[in-house]
């Protein structure tokens, strides 16, 4: 079982980014997925999260309206569009695969929000 992360970088306040995830290893389209992330000294909290068909999604109150996440079960790839990016969004980000009795997770990827 795999969930490989890319897209994260340096990216100045207001800017954009897309993460990507991609699994392997498991039935991506029966699990619900999530991104996460944690910043230096705090908790890892959920961002956002997109049921398995895709027809259902969360937000988090920080991110609504600025992130988007989307999935495309046939390429078992999980994303999340990121913009008006601002310093406080700076953490590792996580995506996340779950459904009753499994989960799995990714091993992150850095986002930097700095002038």
């Amino acid at each position: 079982v795999q969930l490989v992360e890319s897209g994260g970088g340096v990216v100045q306040p207001g800017g954009s980014l897309t993460l990507s995830c991609a699994a392997s290893g498991f039935t991506f389209s029966r699990y619900t997925m999530s991104w996460h992330r944690q910043a230096p000294g705090q908790e890892r909290e959920l961002v956002a999260s997109i049921s398995n068909t895709g027809g259902s999604t969360y937000y988090t109150d920080s991110v609504k309206g600025r992130f988007t996440i989307s999935r495309d079960n046939a390429k078992n790839t999980v994303y999340l569009q990121m913009n008006s990016l601002k310093p406080e969004d700076t953490a590792v980000y996580y995506c996340k695969g779950v459904k009753p009795g499994s989960d799995y997770w990714g091993q992150g990827t850095q986002v930097i929000v700095s002038s």
